[in-house]
Protein backbone atom coordinates (compact mmCIF):
# COMPACT_ATOMS: atom_id res chain seq x y z
CA UNK A 1 0.00 0.00 0.00
CA UNK A 2 2.93 2.27 0.64
CA UNK A 3 3.03 4.89 -2.08
CA UNK A 4 -0.30 3.86 -3.62
CA UNK A 5 -2.82 6.54 -2.64
CA UNK A 6 -5.67 5.07 -4.71
CA UNK A 7 -5.28 1.73 -2.91
CA UNK A 8 -5.26 3.43 0.48
CA UNK A 9 -8.40 5.38 -0.50
CA UNK A 10 -10.10 2.15 -1.63
CA UNK A 11 -9.30 0.47 1.71
CA UNK A 12 -10.54 3.49 3.65
CA UNK A 13 -13.75 3.53 1.62
CA UNK A 14 -14.44 -0.19 2.15
CA UNK A 15 -11.71 -2.73 2.82
CA UNK A 16 -14.12 -5.54 1.90
CA UNK A 17 -14.22 -4.44 -1.76
CA UNK A 18 -10.70 -2.97 -1.96
CA UNK A 19 -8.17 -4.78 -4.17
CA UNK A 20 -6.22 -6.28 -1.26
CA UNK A 21 -5.49 -9.88 -0.36
CA UNK A 22 -7.89 -12.08 1.59
CA UNK A 23 -5.20 -12.21 4.27
CA UNK A 24 -5.32 -8.42 4.63
CA UNK A 25 -9.12 -8.43 4.59
CA UNK A 26 -9.10 -10.96 7.43
CA UNK A 27 -6.92 -8.64 9.50
CA UNK A 28 -9.15 -5.64 8.78
CA UNK A 29 -12.21 -7.70 9.76
CA UNK A 30 -10.49 -8.56 13.04
CA UNK A 31 -9.47 -4.93 13.62
CA UNK A 32 -13.03 -3.81 12.95
CA UNK A 33 -14.32 -6.20 15.60
CA UNK A 34 -11.63 -5.02 18.03
CA UNK A 35 -12.81 -1.43 17.47
CA UNK A 36 -16.53 -2.08 17.61
CA UNK A 37 -16.98 -5.12 19.87
CA UNK A 38 -13.77 -5.84 21.74
CA UNK A 39 -15.77 -7.25 24.62
CA UNK A 40 -17.25 -9.87 22.26
CA UNK A 41 -14.03 -11.26 20.83
CA UNK A 42 -14.01 -15.03 20.92
CA UNK A 43 -11.36 -17.68 20.42
CA UNK A 44 -12.91 -18.26 16.99
CA UNK A 45 -12.12 -14.68 15.97
CA UNK A 46 -8.47 -15.21 16.86
CA UNK A 47 -8.38 -18.62 15.17
CA UNK A 48 -9.90 -17.19 11.99
CA UNK A 49 -7.38 -14.40 11.58
CA UNK A 50 -4.50 -16.71 12.50
CA UNK A 51 -5.74 -19.17 9.85
CA UNK A 52 -5.41 -16.33 7.34
CA UNK A 53 -1.69 -16.22 8.13
CA UNK A 54 -1.31 -13.68 10.93
CA UNK A 55 0.87 -14.48 13.94
CA UNK A 56 -0.07 -13.90 17.56
CA UNK A 57 2.54 -11.14 17.62
CA UNK A 58 0.88 -9.40 14.65
CA UNK A 59 -2.52 -9.66 16.37
CA UNK A 60 -1.05 -8.27 19.58
CA UNK A 61 0.36 -5.35 17.58
CA UNK A 62 -2.98 -4.77 15.82
CA UNK A 63 -4.86 -4.79 19.13
CA UNK A 64 -2.31 -2.42 20.66
CA UNK A 65 -2.54 0.03 17.76
CA UNK A 66 -6.35 -0.03 17.93
CA UNK A 67 -6.32 0.57 21.67
CA UNK A 68 -3.84 3.42 21.43
CA UNK A 69 -5.71 5.17 18.63
CA UNK A 70 -8.97 4.84 20.56
CA UNK A 71 -7.25 6.34 23.59
CA UNK A 72 -5.75 9.20 21.60
CA UNK A 73 -9.07 9.96 19.88
CA UNK A 74 -10.91 10.06 23.23
CA UNK A 75 -8.18 12.26 24.71
CA UNK A 76 -8.29 14.66 21.76
CA UNK A 77 -12.09 14.84 21.87
CA UNK A 78 -12.18 15.46 25.62
CA UNK A 79 -9.40 18.06 25.73
CA UNK A 80 -10.47 20.02 22.69
CA UNK A 81 -7.17 19.58 20.88
CA UNK A 82 -7.86 20.39 17.26
CA UNK A 83 -7.45 17.83 14.53
CA UNK A 84 -4.98 18.29 11.70
CA UNK A 85 -6.19 19.24 8.24
CA UNK A 86 -6.25 16.64 5.46
CA UNK A 87 -3.24 18.40 3.89
CA UNK A 88 -1.30 18.16 7.17
CA UNK A 89 -2.10 14.44 7.40
CA UNK A 90 -0.82 13.99 3.83
CA UNK A 91 2.46 15.78 4.64
CA UNK A 92 2.83 13.80 7.86
CA UNK A 93 2.13 10.53 6.06
CA UNK A 94 4.74 11.30 3.42
CA UNK A 95 7.32 12.12 6.09
CA UNK A 96 6.52 8.96 8.03
CA UNK A 97 6.75 6.80 4.92
CA UNK A 98 10.22 8.11 4.10
CA UNK A 99 11.71 8.89 7.53
CA UNK A 100 9.65 7.00 10.06
CA UNK A 101 9.13 8.58 13.46
CA UNK A 102 12.60 10.07 13.67
CA UNK A 103 12.31 13.87 13.56
CA UNK A 104 14.22 15.58 10.76
CA UNK A 105 17.58 16.92 11.83
CA UNK A 106 17.90 20.65 12.12
CA UNK A 107 21.03 22.69 11.64
CA UNK A 108 20.81 24.00 15.22
CA UNK A 109 23.39 22.32 17.40
CA UNK A 110 24.98 20.33 14.57
CA UNK A 111 27.86 22.62 13.74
Amino acid sequence: MLGNRSLVDAVLQDYRTAPISDREKALFTFVEKVNRESNRLQKEDIDEVKAAGWSEEALYDAITVCALFNFYNKWIDATGVSDMTAAAYAVSGERLSTSGYIPPETSAGHE
